[in-house]
């Protein structure tokens, strides 16, 4: 991968800013929407994730801010960030780089104790400090004391708009949404990673989970739980253990294709109609 030399002032601001030298860099796997970095630095390795500031306003700050949460939370591995940097029309995030390993014996196991002592992180209303993505799409996280509330307006009614603005019919969505009201149980919020598919942890070196990427709130934690099911590539000792440490309300079962929906419709209108079926699929299940 050659390197967007518009890139280049933020690679000096880097230099000037943490008074060092990049040596040499590798391209890393960053999935559809940024550029990834190994730097090899005078000060040892960085990542750096770089994109366009205006295509993307703020993304990096929002993922600086929900990584710190995760990290102050004191529950499982998370990259420590560095800073945000920009420069005329491009921006870039620089971090911790997190050298990886094998998976230890007992990797998913921990990994179920981790996330559930990760959600008992809480806090008196479901949101965010500030708004932030989810892949390329915004993420908004106003304040909302109930779960359903925060459920339907932040999560479910944007993406149904934008379903909307792209020809996507979805059945009698309205009705979804009441209906909710009687399904999901209230809960306190929780500390979530908020994209957890297989593609968003690594293990590090010791062998441990490492979570990257995330769409950080305070939120339903069912919604991670619900998300890591949705691709599959999380053991069953995973989900063992987390019940065992923080069991969920009755009829989790049940809610698994309630708290999917959000992240299919967010598939649905980033890549299209082959995720149109399984959405509705679901808002007919329920109504």
């Amino acid at each position: 991968m050659s390197v967007n030399k518009a890139y280049q002032p933020l690679f000096k601001l880097i230099e000037e800013k943490n008074n060092l030298e990049i040596t040499n860099m590798t391209a890393l796997a960053g999935g559809d929407i940024n550029d990834v970095f190994l730097l090899n630095t005078t000060e040892g390795k960085k990542v750096v994730k770089l994109n366009s500031a205006k295509r993307f306003p703020g993304m990096f700050e929002a993922e600086m801010a929900g990584m710190k949460a995760l990290k102050n939370a004191e529950a499982i591995d998370v990259p420590k960030m560095i800073d945000v940097y920009t420069e005329d029309e491009y921006s870039c995030l620089l971090m911790e780089y997190r050298e990886t390993g094998s998976k230890s014996s007992n990797f998913w196991s921990l990994f179920g104790k981790q996330m559930a002592d990760l959600h008992k992180n809480s806090r008196s209303t479901f949101g965010f400090s500030e708004d932030n993505y989810i892949g390329s799409l915004p993420q908004q996280n106003k304040d909302h004391e109930n779960i359903v509330d925060f459920y339907i307006n932040e999560r479910l009614q944007p993406q149904f708009k934008l379903a909307k603005e792209n020809g996507y019919g979805l059945g009698d969505i309205d009705k979804f949404c009441t209906e909710l009201f009687n399904i999901i149980p209230q809960e306190k919020p929780a500390l979530i990673h908020g994209d957890l598919w297989n593609g968003n942890y690594l293990v590090n070196k010791d062998g441990n989970p490492c979570l990257i990427d995330p769409a950080v709130a305070y939120a339903p934690r069912e919604m991670d739980l619900s998300m890591m099911k949705l691709f599959g590539g999380f053991d069953e000792d995973l989900f063992n253990t987390y019940f065992e440490e923080y069991p969920v309300e009755k009829g989790f079962e049940n809610r698994i294709p309630i708290w999917q929906l959000y992240y299919l419709l967010v598939h649905l209108n980033l890549f299209g109609t082959g995720y149109l079926g399984s959405c509705k699929n679901i808002v007919e299940r329920y109504t």
